[in-house]
């Protein structure tokens, strides 16, 4: 007899699952409350490492059924959500999502569906990533700067480049400029490349 699960998951403390349980008793399943599963933890940790969905985890079996809300429930993007589904699918269990009705995720119609929604996820991501290189493209060509601003102020770095020719310590213009050990020792060996002496 198939044992079916529900997870709902919030991300702050001021929010509730009751919306996501309500919506999948108007769908249709009537779930003992000791098969829902439900947690508050941010949509950015994967789902196997939140503790409650852990717990799911260690209790479906082989012909479980697990019902969500929406997709993001069951992971943190869409290589994460696709990720859970296989996971799931090697147990073997059922995954139904309120937002597909009607489709078993782990079956072929589900696995052709994620493979859209993994497509569609790979385009928005080459999409921001040019969309990206384009902005940084423009911003260089009207003469702006782009990235991070130095961690030291020209004077700062001359003031440490100097201190270093008199033999201070990387460790020591470090601390007292408050900089990284690296930032120091790069300013060192720029010094030393540019020096006669090579």
């Amino acid at each position: 007899m198939t044992r079916t699960f529900a997870y709902a998951r919030v991300s702050t403390i001021g929010q509730t699952v009751e919306n996501q349980l309500g919506e999948i008793k108007a769908a249709g399943f009537s779930i003992a409350p000791h098969r829902i599963i439900t947690e508050t933890i941010s949509g950015s940790v994967a789902a196997r490492e939140r503790p409650q969905f852990a717990r799911l985890l260690d209790r479906i079996e082989p012909g479980d059924a697990i019902v969500v809300t929406k997709l993001d429930r069951l992971g943190r993007d869409a290589i994460d959500v696709a990720g859970t589904i296989k996971a799931l699918s090697r147990i073997p269990v059922q995954v139904n999502c309120l937002a597909l009705p009607g489709v078993d995720l782990t079956s072929s119609t589900g696995s052709l569906t994620m493979q859209v929604l993994n497509a569609v996820a790979q385009f928005e991501r080459d999409l921001l990533i040019e969309r990206t290189h384009a902005g940084i493209a423009r911003a260089r060509s009207q003469g702006k700067k782009v990235g991070r601003p130095p961690a030291l102020s020209p004077d700062d770095a001359q003031k440490i480049t100097a201190a270093l020719a008199t033999g201070a310590s990387v460790a020591s213009l470090a601390r007292a400029y408050g900089v990284s050990r690296a930032t120091v020792a790069k300013l060192r060996d720029r010094a030393k490349e540019n020096s006669p002496l090579g």
